[in-house]
């Protein structure tokens, strides 16, 4: 089953994900720490740790975004990270950062789609990408788009949301995630969809050994998983 942002509208999904994005955009970085109470930077310093056991010569994070995930992984030294996004927008706020930290000879970013990506084949080291996959239109062709621009040897770090399963975190998580999260999300951004869309397409995004076994089907012949703040969140390593 798939989701969209706008129910309402009749283009395909990567349309209304890349509308989406640039709509929230100016207020994205401001929701994205305050709805997840500052967790999310612990998270990525959390895939940044394990990145750190592979080779990051040449990076690429997917659905960049504002490039948070970029400028995190900056704290490698790779010799260059390629930001990629199909949102114009949210690139434009994440170049403006980039610049104002001096990452500019490091961190360059591009437009386009992730199922389709201008690369040449085994160009990247390892791939980056934190809660983009789960807005693919087509998630099994956009991971083995990952594959395909991935060096041998290469590891893509897969920072997703998941869904709890204990209670009684499980419930208060879901009322928070349902009720609480997109109220502010509209006020903020001013966007009516955007973060009742969020709960949604976590709750049709195929996590744990789902994911395991599409991220198989790709190709990635070792993968594993580590389940984070109760299962809020997820780390997949997928190395080619």
């Amino acid at each position: 089953m798939q989701v969209t942002p706008y129910k309402e509208s009749s283009q395909q999904k990567k349309q209304q994900v890349e509308q989406m994005f640039d709509n929230i955009a100016p207020r994205y970085d401001f929701l994205n720490h305050f709805l997840s109470l500052g967790i999310d930077k612990i998270w990525r310093r959390k895939a940044i740790r394990i990145l750190s056991k592979f080779q990051t010569g040449l990076l690429l994070d997917v659905a960049t975004g504002t490039g948070d995930f970029a400028i995190a992984a900056s704290k490698l030294n790779p010799l260059k990270i390629v930001g990629f996004d199909i949102s114009e927008q949210m690139l434009t706020v994440g170049k403006m950062k980039v610049e104002r930290l001096g990452l500019g000879n490091v961190i360059e970013f591009v437009k386009g789609d992730s199922e389709a990506m201008p690369f040449p084949d085994q160009e990247f080291d390892a791939i980056t990408v934190a809660f983009g996959v789960r807005n693919f239109e087509n998630l099994e062709k956009g991971l083995c788009e990952f594959y395909r621009v991935l060096k041998q040897n290469g590891v893509a770090v897969i920072l997703e949301f998941s869904k709890p399963k204990n209670f009684p975190f499980k419930q208060f998580y879901f009322f928070y995630f349902f009720t609480i999260l997109p109220f502010v999300g509209r006020l903020v951004s001013k966007d009516r969809s955007a973060y009742s869309y969020l709960p949604e397409s976590v709750m049709v995004f195929p996590d744990d050994q789902r994911f395991l076994t599409i991220l198989k089907n790709c190709g990635f012949s070792r993968s594993s998983q580590k389940r984070l703040t109760f299962g809020i969140a997820t780390i997949y390593i997928a190395q080619k």
